[in-house]
């Protein structure tokens, strides 16, 4: 058989060690190949457990930034999908019971708000209205992209996904704004609340 006709070796794909290791070594190719490899078995796991694609979306970058910010992952200890996947049950469980506990502010807040459209007294509303007031000197105070997410957040009902695509900014950054807004909110309103 002559060699010439035989067809050319693709090169051995590297590890998911060795991509790891150009990783920890700052290497961005590194985690676009290991994304490749594994944002399906991340996404399908997410999903499955969180049944909103939008949720599993922010679960499966959440793992790769983590992946990429922290060194989190000790080889010795077991294959990276076994860490990927132990990682992705983890984060997508957790934004189920953050769910869960968001479900139980707004039902809270719904009963807030039933009591508040009742016939006010002339004292509730000016509370009403100080409270209001408040909170939107407060707001004002926050550096504008802080205050622009947490007006969308809050005011437009929007996801922190939506958010980054309608502002055309990272989810990571979107998430960022809105916890030091919050933080800050917390901080300025600390004696009102």
């Amino acid at each position: 058989m002559d060699s010439s006709s035989a067809e050319p070796k693709t090169p051995p794909q590297p590890s998911d060690l060795d991509l790891y290791l150009a990783l920890r070594d700052g290497q961005v190719n590194a985690l676009g190949r290991l994304y490749d490899r594994y944002a399906r078995l991340v996404y399908g796991l997410a999903f499955k457990i969180l049944g909103n694609s939008e949720e599993a979306e922010d679960v499966t970058q959440e793992i790769f930034l983590t992946l990429w910010n922290r060194d989190t992952y000790n080889p010795s200890r077991g294959s990276l999908s076994s860490f990927l996947t132990t990682m992705t049950r983890s984060r997508a469980i957790d934004k189920l019971r953050s769910r869960g506990s968001r479900l139980r502010f707004l039902q809270r807040w719904q009963g807030v708000m039933k009591n508040e459209t009742a016939p006010a007294t002339p004292l509730e509303q000016a509370s009403m209205g100080e409270r209001s007031q408040l909170i939107r000197e407060a707001l004002s105070r926050l550096p504008s992209n802080e205050r622009q997410v947490l007006e969308i957040a809050y005011y437009e009902g929007l996801s922190q996904s939506e958010i980054a695509k309608r502002l055309n900014i990272p989810l990571g950054t979107v998430k960022t704004r809105s916890r030091q807004g919050l933080l800050k909110l917390r901080q300025t309103l600390q004696d009102y609340i």
